[in-house]
């Protein structure tokens, strides 16, 4: 049983427990570009991360809020029962900042309740790594999400790896990829989903050990 089947079961598991209980709420962002020409890019970790996430929770059933596409799941973790809120922002990688700041305000969260996964080009293909807080490495997305709420939030980013030769960091991450490479650029991505699962019951540092 893969990783993510095993927690997804534990977590259908739990959801009959603890009725009653205080509700909270997280929120996972998956950051990308919206459209074809971008679906199958580098860029588009974070969207391919959250998809992977909301199709092993059975959770398929988006809708459009707060300049996002939206999917909610109801889980019951740690003994709270827990409002699980994946998004997709669609405003465009460098305008993310916007629709993060809105489902922020809609959910009522802190920056301690948000959780961003998206690429990153300084980690080899394969890599991942949690972080929470700091710059925003030269992601125009990340730049505007911290622009518009702060910077002490989570994130999981994926390596990318960096361009070849002179090709600039742009083009890179937004080259189509196709056939077995895109297939395991999928399963990289979905290690962010792992990621952001493990995150919804475990604390930053138990998180970053398991993967960084």
């Amino acid at each position: 049983m893969s990783f993510l089947k095993n927690i997804k079961s534990h977590l259908s598991g739990a959801a009959h427990a603890g009725a009653g209980s205080h509700e909270r709420c997280r929120l996972i962002v998956g950051l990308g570009n919206t459209g074809e020409r971008y679906s199958a890019t580098r860029h588009n970790a974070g969207f391919m991360a959250v998809d992977a996430l909301a199709s092993e929770l059975s959770q398929n059933n988006w809708r459009s809020r707060f300049d996002s596409l939206v999917a909610e799941k109801k889980l019951e973790l740690a003994g709270a029962s827990t409002l699980v809120v994946l998004a997709k922002p669609q405003t465009m990688m460098n305008l993310s900042g916007r629709a993060v700041k809105g489902l922020m305000k809609h959910y009522g969260l802190s920056l301690d309740e948000l959780c961003v996964i998206h690429d990153d080009i300084d980690l080899p293909p394969g890599a991942l790594r949690i972080k929470s807080g700091g710059g925003h490495g030269g992601h125009n997305g990340i730049r505007d999400i911290i622009a518009a709420v702060g910077a002490d939030f989570a994130r999981i980013k994926v390596g990318v790896g960096g361009p070849p030769g002179r090709m600039v960091s742009a083009a890179y991450v937004l080259q189509q990829i196709k056939g077995n490479d895109l297939e395991e650029f999928r399963i990289d991505a979905s290690r962010g989903a792992e990621a952001a699962l493990y995150l919804l019951e475990h604390t930053l540092i138990e998180a970053q050990n398991h993967f960084n």
